[in-house]
């Protein structure tokens, strides 16, 4: 119950961001190109800060045990959501795309970091590189139908790839950064709470409400990404393999966030219909205050 709390409190503070934002744009202060510049900013920089911070602790036999674990166990609950998301799904690219990926990076980040320190982090790391290199590439391909999204290369040049692999490279090797450097990486990786839902507040001041509150298929999608998927995750990894840990509940949080911003990023790169991409994902990161909670209480 008291983790269930962290996490709920933890999302309060979290829409207090998205409020700023909402506020910002409602009063000009930001522009849509600026949100755009904004999730520029997160995508580019801030994340990748993130991952790589993430593998910036002592290597030992164990840890790298762990992590390879991690990554495969990662593997399997993003694949399980893709298979779901599109068996359920397929007649809308977006909804398809949306409820397959979660707000790992965004949104589970800061709450894995809320109810397990920041270290832990680290068993995510290699989750959310794999979603954003499969969002890069299936997820394109989804909503342009070009196989040419689906290129291992294109996959590769994803700037959360490339963080990932740095990382992972610099703990293999067990190499830490400079303190100067080191200190400038921690510092930006702590804007990826606030400015990602700053940001999510943006696109929220765009919608229109009503007409958002009428589509239907918001709520399937949403029903989907944050209830369906978190209950498969919940089994694939406690029933499939015993036993609570660390691990674990970091890669379940970043499986039972709500719909990833990207959507919105990519929906609007391949002409599709962007207004409703936004409003999915503001949905459904509404709804998730209510079901995070929720289904944190089923580890407990």
């Amino acid at each position: 119950m008291a983790d269930a709390l962290i996490i709920f409190k933890q999302t309060v503070i979290m829409f207090l961001y998205m409020a700023a934002g909402f506020t910002l744009f409602r009063f000009r202060l930001i522009t849509r190109e600026g949100s755009a510049s904004m999730a520029n900013l997160l995508l580019y920089i801030i994340i990748p800060c993130v991952l790589i911070q993430s593998f910036q602790v002592v290597y030992t036999p164990a840890k790298a045990q762990e992590l390879l674990i991690s990554i495969a166990l990662g593997a399997l609950l993003l694949l399980a959501a893709m298979l779901l998301s599109h068996l359920l799904l397929r007649r809308d690219p977006i909804d398809d795309f949306g409820a397959a990926f979660s707000n790992a990076g965004f949104m589970g980040f800061p709450l894995i970091t809320a109810l397990l320190g920041k270290e832990a982090v680290f068993y995510a790391a290699g989750f959310v590189a794999l979603l954003n290199a499969l969002q890069w590439t299936y997820g394109q391909y989804l909503l342009s139908g070009d196989r040419a999204d689906l290129s291992i290369r294109k996959a590769v040049r994803s700037p959360l790839v490339l963080s990932f692999l740095l990382g992972l490279l610099l703990f293999f090797l067990r190499v830490k950064l400079p303190p100067m450097l080191g200190t400038a990486v921690s510092a930006v990786s702590a804007m990826n709470g606030p400015l990602a839902m700053i940001t999510l507040g943006v696109y929220l001041a765009q919608l229109d409400v009503g007409k958002t509150l009428k589509n239907r298929r918001i709520y399937l999608a949403s029903a989907v990404r944050l209830v369906l998927i978190p209950l498969v995750s919940y089994v694939l990894l406690y029933c499939l393999f015993p036993g609570l840990s660390a691990m674990k509940i970091a890669l379940y949080i970043a499986a039972m966030a709500p719909v990833g911003a990207n959507v919105a990023v990519y929906a609007q790169k391949q002409g599709r219909d962007y207004s409703y991409a936004v409003g999915l994902v503001c949905l459904s990161t509404l709804f998730s205050v209510v079901t995070m909670p929720l289904m944190i209480l089923l580890v407990k």
